[in-house]
């Protein structure tokens, strides 16, 4: 049996604190799946990037990697950037099978989740008449 694990894959930014709602995220999905390994990974200005990550989860056995792109289009990062790192990937680590999913923003459900919050912050915050 393959040991798998699912890489939600972001930006990253010189700010710490704006890495706190991807920690969550990656908290929420863990106790989802408890038998994948669920780890947060950066393209860039944090830590871990994608490769460190990817030759940490080799090295433990990981055979099935799916990465999660979390950003809300499929910009640059994601069109151009991310397809050659998992590429090159796909070359140092033969033994994994490394598949990219399409950026969250791009997802029906999860746009459909977006806008159900920014109909209920409406409600949310109108002044009774």
């Amino acid at each position: 049996m393959s040991k798998q694990a699912l890489v939600l894959f972001a930006h990253g930014a010189r700010a710490a604190a704006w890495a706190a709602p991807f920690e969550r995220l990656r908290d929420l999905t863990q106790p989802r799946m408890p038998e994948v390994r669920v780890a947060l990974a950066f393209l860039e200005l944090m830590t871990p990037r994608l490769p460190e990550l990817v030759a940490e989860l080799t090295a433990g056995g990981v055979t099935r990697i799916t990465v999660v792109p979390v950003f809300l289009g499929q910009g640059g990062h994601v069109l151009r950037d991310l397809p050659l790192m998992v590429e090159q990937l796909r070359i140092d680590y033969p033994q994994a099978t490394i598949d990219v999913v399409e950026a969250a923003g791009e997802n029906a459900a999860v746009l459909n989740a977006l806008a159900d919050y920014c109909v209920a912050s409406l409600s949310a915050h109108t002044p009774p008449d």
